[in-house]
């Protein structure tokens, strides 16, 4: 254990993930000053009967897991009306002080995911001072915690979330297969995975990180910014009927493409999900292709002909590797957002811009048998994207890799396929063979859709003591 490290000075679900249904995300505004700060006080208290107690890392695993976990992030807007004197203020880093509406551009937030678009309150950020949020197993314990924290603050609004099925999201993929994982940090679920450990710098402030001597610029004072994360929370809709409709129409154009058998082979539809028949085979061959993985979590890059390994070693969701000759497309999302050791241009950024990724689906349930009776209905991801900087590492990623695919010249150009900012007068993305070639399809539409978000800031434990102190 490292010296300097104390591990219940950190706000939880930034090492490590809560396991609980579901989330309801309250976005608040500073109305009083002196309630606020008392509410802070309150929930360091340890006592629960006056607030919600904000949920700290555990050295161990929880004896009796607790009826609910709370969390609070702070925008730039809500250090200044929690009273943070305008140096401090000033010692934040560029992109965190302007604040996600302001950096919309870089993150290809244009056209119907523009800021001025967004769902209230989001259109108006500069009453977006926290983000506070509580997860439990039932509605009851959310309930609660909202009129506590209605007492001490302004609810703007108050945003819902839940697990879906088999920890899958609306497109039908398994999601959070892949986290970092840290030095330090004991988790005994993640025995088998041989993903390299990331310093603790990645995550949070005042460590080290990847870069050998190099620490990002903690805000000052240190016990203000000292054990810190920034989060870029993201409302994400996702249209799931235009992405079932690009995958029907992207199949019958590869039922009739001359190099179909080299993309799947005479027969090795019966691999896929138990049987299928050879165009739904090839719906979910390109659903595969387009994520990294196909829809049940299977690395296409170590099983590309087949949903379900015969003899999957263990960690064969996380233990592999891109490489030359991956069959697994440059281009899918999950090689785009974590290229492992994979050949890139950017060769020092391999594991330098992981990012911790926490979300719960919002929304009505997805009937595929009657995707026209809800065409409308919004339905999509409530996210939250940790790192120690958002600039280097959130930003880096949507921008350059994401949006742009610059880790890699055969997909400078296109976007990400699943996330990107796509069109479909421009839109393109090369299937891969086995042989190195490859098929391209086009035309396919936006599937996710910015609806509202902000950057926040997630304090530690000794951070919220200090905000709770302010005087001014």
């Amino acid at each position: 254990m490292n010296d300097e490290f104390d591990i219940t000075d950190i706000q939880g679900n930034i090492l490590r993930g809560y396991r609980m249904g579901q989330v309801r995300h309250l976005v608040l505004e500073v109305t009083d000053r002196r309630k606020a700060r008392a509410f802070l006080a309150a929930a360091l208290s340890g006592d629960s009967d006056t607030a919600p107690q904000i949920t700290r890392e555990s050295s161990e695993k929880w004896s009796e897991k607790p009826d609910l976990c709370f969390n609070i992030g702070i925008t730039h807007a809500g250090l200044r009306a929690l009273g943070v004197p305008a140096a401090d203020l000033q010692s934040f880093p560029t992109e965190f002080r302007e604040g996600m509406t302001k950096r919309a551009q870089k993150l290809k937030d244009f056209g119907d995911s523009a800021p001025i678009k967004w769902a209230p309150p989001f259109d108006t950020p500069d009453r977006v001072h926290l983000v506070a949020s509580t997860y439990a197993n039932d509605t009851a314990h959310l309930d609660r915690v909202q009129a506590q924290v209605g007492q001490a603050f302004g609810v703007l609004a108050a945003r819902d979330g839940r697990n879906l099925a088999e920890d899958k999201v609306f497109f039908g993929y398994r999601d959070s297969i892949s986290q970092p994982r840290f030095e330090h940090v004991l988790n005994p679920l993640r025995d088998d995975d041989r993903e390299p450990e990331n310093p603790l710098g990645t995550i949070l402030l005042g460590h080290h990180t990847r870069y050998e001597g190099i620490r990002y610029r903690v805000p000052s004072p240190a016990k203000l910014g000292r054990n810190g994360a920034f989060n870029a929370f993201r409302v994400l809709k996702q249209d799931v009927v235009a992405f079932e409709d690009y995958l029907t129409r992207a199949a019958t154009y590869l039922m009739g493409h001359p190099r179909v058998d080299d993309l799947l082979p005479q027969g090795a539809e019966k691999t896929v999900f138990g049987g299928l028949d050879r165009h739904a085979a090839l719906r979910e061959v390109v659903a595969a292709q387009m994520c990294g993985r196909w829809r049940n979590g299977t690395p296409y890059e170590t099983s590309p002909y087949s949903t379900d390994p015969e003899t999957p070693a263990p960690g064969h969701l996380t233990n592999f590797d891109y490489t030359e000759r991956s069959l697994c497309p440059a281009g899918a999302h999950t090689r785009r957002a974590n290229p492992r050791n994979g050949p890139i241009v950017q060769r020092m950024a391999h594991y330098s811009r992981r990012i911790v990724r926490r979300g719960m689906s919002y929304g009505p349930d997805f009937d595929p048998a009657n995707p026209e009776n809800d065409k409308d209905a919004e339905r999509g991801l409530l996210g939250n994207f940790l790192c120690a900087n958002l600039g280097a590492q959130f930003e880096a990623v949507m921008c350059d890799w994401i949006n742009l695919g610059l880790q890699d010249p055969d997909i400078t150009g296109a976007n990400d396929p699943i996330l990107g900012a796509n069109v479909p007068e421009t839109s393109w993305f090369d299937l891969a063979l086995k042989d190195g070639g490859t098929i391209r399809l086009r035309g396919f539409p936006r599937f996710i859709t910015t609806r509202g978000g902000a950057y926040t800031f997630l304090p530690s434990m000794t951070a919220l003591d200090h905000l709770s102190k302010l005087q001014s």
